[in-house]
């Protein structure tokens, strides 16, 4: 390990469990064997696609704005074909350009998102983050495709609600409870996905409100220690807001920082919930953004 600012850094998690270089934490555990066995979760073949829309509404934080997808050519172009590409007249073609952060809409968290005491996962420092290389280390196109099994753990629905309530912490206990009703047992590999209602409640009432239902640190402990490989939510940050013990990003530290596990945000879960579909083969694969904290997904479940 380096040292930082902050002195030596002392190994958490599964820091040093892949290796002193590791850069892709516990999708490590994806072995060919676990993606084999996935692929015989399925019983109905029916597809779920897992993602909100991108578009200029929707849930985001006012520092990274909204998408916005701009036409950069349409049929007032056309002489730009004609004249430029020797396109004959009538022929041209619609093109667009989006701009958005990468934290916005339903993304995939790079495990370089966040850092505690000087360090990201496994050691690696905190401040090799440039304005323009991006970062030294467990850049986004680290994580690679993500094939396995998917569960979800639909903490609202266990509790008989259609949300829970703002701020509501998630503990142990409730996603035990909710994974016992559902007659599912968690595996290492796994990506879990928590369903509390509020990205739902968000699409009714087009509120964006920072006192969001999601884990408390003792449930991210919980998950991390089953050994899963992604942890995703319906909600803006997987973790409750406000923090979990007064700790500002403990639950991402806990599972990005300490683990190695890769964070969903802003899933779409309420068709999976509709038809009590618990267990899937879940597929996702982020854009190949070199150096990038995260990125937008579309992942799919087959149940």
């Amino acid at each position: 390990m380096t040292e930082t600012q902050t002195g030596p850094m002392v190994r958490e998690g599964n820091w040093g469990r892949w290796g002193e270089q590791d850069e892709r934490g516990a999708l490590n555990l994806l072995t060919p064997e676990r993606v084999l066995a996935a692929l015989q979760t399925p019983r109905t073949g029916k597809l779920y696609s897992l993602s909100m829309p991108i578009e200029r509404t929707g849930p985001h934080l006012d520092y990274r704005g909204a998408p916005q997808r701009l036409t950069l050519t349409n049929h007032s172009d056309e002489s730009m074909f004609v004249n430029g590409f020797g396109g004959r007249v009538g022929v041209g073609a619609n093109e667009d350009i989006v701009v958005m952060g990468t934290h916005t809409a339903t993304h995939m968290d790079a495990l370089c998102h966040v850092y505690a005491d000087g360090a990201t996962y496994n050691g690696h420092p905190h401040d090799g983050m440039s304005s323009y290389g991006g970062a030294a280390y467990s850049g986004i196109e680290k994580a690679g495709t993500i094939v396995t099994r998917g569960v979800l753990i639909d903490v609202a629905a266990a509790k008989g609600l259609p949300h829970l309530d703002f701020g509501y912490a998630i503990t142990a206990d409730d996603l035990q409870t909710a994974l016992k009703q559902q007659g599912v047992e968690l595996r290492p590999g796994d990506a879990v996905l928590i369903r509390t209602g509020w990205l739902e409640l968000f699409m009714e009432t087009d509120e964006m409100r920072l006192d969001q239902p999601g884990l408390s640190l003792e449930a991210a402990r919980f998950l991390g220690e089953q050994d899963v490989a992604v942890v995703g939510a319906d909600n803006t940050s997987v973790e409750v807001q406000p923090w979990s013990e007064g700790e500002f990003l403990g639950g991402h530290i806990e599972l990005l920082v300490k683990r190695g596990i890769h964070l969903i945000e802003h899933l779409s879960l309420a068709e999976l919930s509709a038809d009590n579909c618990y267990q899937f083969l879940f597929a996702t694969a982020p854009l190949r953004i070199v150096g990038a904290t995260g990125s937008p997904v579309n992942p799919i479940a087959v149940g």
